[in-house]
Formats: C-alpha cells, sequence, structure tokens
C-alpha cells in the first residue's frame, strides 16, 4: 500500500476518535433529564469535600488511584458494564479515560493544596462553557443563541454563589492553572463520550476507560503511597469519592450528554456548588450570604433556558 492511502486512513481515524455528535433527545429535558441532572448535582455537590479530606493524609496521585479503581469495581458489579465492545472504538474509550478520568481526577487534589476547594468549584463551574465551545468546533455550528444565554446566566450564578467562599482567600497561578487544564479537558471528554454512550450506553464505556485511567495512574499511585499516611478519616473520604463520584455520578453524565449533548448535559455542572453550600448549610451551620441566593436564582433560570428544546 503507498503512503498516500495509509496517510489518509490514520487521517480518518484520528478524525473519527477526535468526534462528538448531537444529542439522541434534542427536546426539552424532561423527568430522566432532570433526574440525571439533580443525581449529578447531589453527588458531585460533596465531592470536593472529600478530597480535601483525602489529601490530609494521602498524596493527590493516591487519591486520585483509589477514587477510579474503586469506581471501576462498583461498575464492573454490573453485568451491563461487561457487554462487548467492538475494538474500533478502544482507542477512543482509552483517550476518554485519560482526558476525563486519570489527568482530570489527579489535578483536582493536587491543585488544592493550593487553592480552595470553592475557587476549585467555581474553575469547574466553567465546564459547560467548555463543552459547548469544543462542541460548535467538532460540529462546525454554534449552540442556539437561548441555549448560550442559558449557559452565560448559568455561569454568572456560580460565580455569585462561590464568591462570598472565596473572597479575600489566597490562590496560586499555578493551582488555578492547573484547575485550567482539567476543565478544558472535561470539555472534550463531555463531547468524546457522546457518541460512545449512543452506541454502547454508559456502562461499558464508563468501565474501560476507569480500567484504562487506573492503569495509568497505578505507578504513580505506588510512588504517592510511599509518601502518604494512613487516616481512616481519609480511607473514609475515598468510599463516596469513589463509588458515588466516580462510579455512579460518571455514568449518570455519560447518559445525560448522550441523550442531551455535550453543551446541555454539562449544565449538571452549575449544581454543584449550590448543592455543595446547601449540605454546609444543613449540616455544618455555614452561613449563606445573600449573594449565594440570588446566585443560585441564576442558576436555576440559565438551566432552565439551556434545558428548552434545541433549535
Amino acid at each position: 500500500m503507498s503512503e498516500a492511502p495509509i496517510a489518509s486512513h490514520r487521517a480518518a481515524a484520528r478524525s473519527r476518535i477526535l468526534s462528538t455528535s448531537v444529542g439522541s433527545r434534542p427536546e426539552a429535558f424532561g423527568s430522566t433529564e432532570w433526574g440525571l441532572l439533580a443525581a449529578i448535582a447531589c453527588i458531585w455537590g460533596s465531592s470536593f469535600l472529600f478530597i480535601a479530606i483525602g489529601i490530609e493524609s494521602f498524596s493527590p496521585v493516591v487519591v486520585a488511584f483509589v477514587r477510579i479503581a474503586l469506581g471501576a469495581a462498583t461498575l464492573a458489579l454490573f453485568p451491563r458494564a461487561r457487554s462487548r465492545v467492538d475494538r474500533e472504538d478502544w482507542a477512543r474509550i482509552a483517550l476518554l479515560g485519560v482526558v476525563w478520568q486519570a489527568i482530570p481526577l489527579s489535578l483536582f487534589p493536587l491543585a488544592e493544596q493550593w487553592i480552595s476547594s470553592a475557587l476549585a468549584g467555581i474553575i469547574n463551574g466553567a465546564v459547560p462553557l467548555f463543552a459547548a465551545l469544543i462542541a460548535s468546533v467538532m460540529l462546525h455550528r454554534l449552540p442556539a443563541s437561548r441555549q448560550m444565554l442559558g449557559l452565560l446566566i448559568g455561569f454568572g450564578g456560580v460565580l455569585a454563589i462561590s464568591w462570598p467562599a472565596i473572597h479575600g482567600r489566597p490562590a496560586t497561578l499555578l493551582g488555578i492553572g492547573l484547575l485550567l487544564i482539567a476543565v478544558v479537558l472535561y470539555g472534550l471528554a463531555a463531547n468524546l463520550a457522546v457518541p460512545l454512550q449512543q452506541k454502547y450506553g454508559s456502562m461499558p464505556v464508563l468501565l474501560r476507560s476507569e480500567l484504562f485511567a487506573a492503569l495509568c495512574l497505578l505507578p504513580f499511585g505506588a510512588v504517592g503511597a510511599i509518601h502518604s499516611q494512613w487516616s481512616w478519616a481519609s480511607a473514609a473520604a475515598m468510599l463516596p469519592l469513589g463509588i458515588l463520584g466516580t462510579g455512579l455520578a460518571f455514568v449518570a453524565l455519560a447518559t445525560l450528554v448522550g441523550r442531551a449533548g455535550a453543551a446541555r448535559g454539562a449544565v449538571a455542572i452549575y449544581f454543584v456548588p449550590p448543592v455543595a453550600i446547601l449540605l454546609g448549610f444543613l449540616f455544618r451551620d455555614e452561613r449563606v450570604a445573600p449573594i449565594s441566593i440570588v446566585g443560585g436564582t441564576l442558576v436555576i433560570a440559565g438551566a432552565y433556558l439551556t434545558s428548552r428544546r434545541q433549535a
């Protein structure tokens, strides 16, 4: 075979790997979509707290490895997750494991050594914006004006909710930069997951991507374990972080983006800071600033606009 057909074949393979598709359900969110969104918000709303507890004793890469390994072990319990996946999609799933789990789930605990969990929540709130931007590039079309307005209003709400928690607290450019890298990768991953979820469902894809991510992090986790200390509190925090936050919540998000598309599905991330603040108010007697209440209203309004029927 000549070099030209080989190069053309490789280019086509790369194009297929780095591609996305529209959601299978362009209609306005129904009970299933809102239910998935609520599950994601409730689970990930507490994840930053569990990460903060985990890195008190474990190195950041140990936290990342353990949560991914627990997530994969949880999914492996479901027969549906072990169903067959075509070999032609292995590379795409491996890439998903790198950009959705291995790298960003390592960067978040690493960055939280230098910035507050509240600021991490704000930066994480930019995921839907990056998901929409990357979807526009991959699909060669801009989101509908109503959805774009909803995304911007929702992010404004995230800023308003979290501002009292970060105002006056120190942060480093390194920590912020690490999280920006993670957020861009999350936006890319949300798009890559759409056609895979539509073809296989969420569980078979995520089981394999998390197994690949855990394999990638295994040598780093082994080194990190040497520099970690044991504590029951940090170990206990890994259970919900892994089983719920890395196992079931990823399944919920993959299902949501498969149904609604990357930009609309990723709007679930906007509800993570409101849930985190509500949990602090209910269980830790933390004060809720008036601007946070305004921000919560903006998040709901932005999510409603984004959730409407896709033009």
